[in-house]
């Protein structure tokens, strides 16, 4: 896969210009540092080497993945012992789920950006 054909996928960011164009790079470590928490984005390491950063990126959002996934399927067990009324406890459901699709997709996003950046060495 080229850096353009990235581009064109919907797995792209639309925060993060087009590989190739000027300061894309710039951009997919700008939005890679909104990935990961404030104390890693700042590590000098880490600023000087995207890569590094979509590593981290990669593995931040797929530890947000494993605890969305145990939050999902612990709700109907665990909720109703902490008091939360059932129609709660069916928003809580539908909104974990909600977010393990969008973090898979941000999962996607994180990959494919990353690997326009070890490409473009």
């Amino acid at each position: 896969m080229t850096l353009m054909t990235m581009r064109t996928t919907s797995d792209w960011p639309c925060q993060v210009k087009a590989p190739g164009t000027y300061d894309w790079e710039r951009s997919a470590a700008k939005w890679l540092r909104e990935l990961v928490p404030a104390r890693y984005a700042s590590y000098p390491a880490m600023l000087r080497h995207p890569v590094l950063l979509g590593r981290h990126a990669q593995l931040q959002v797929q530890q947000e993945i494993r605890v969305a996934r145990t939050a999902l399927q612990t709700a109907r067990a665990d909720l109703p012992g902490l008091g939360m009324p059932e129609s709660v406890i069916e928003h809580t459901i539908k909104m974990y789920a909600a977010e393990v699709m969008q973090l898979q997709h941000i999962a996607r996003s994180v990959r494919v950006v990353t690997q326009a950046l070890v490409e473009r060495r």
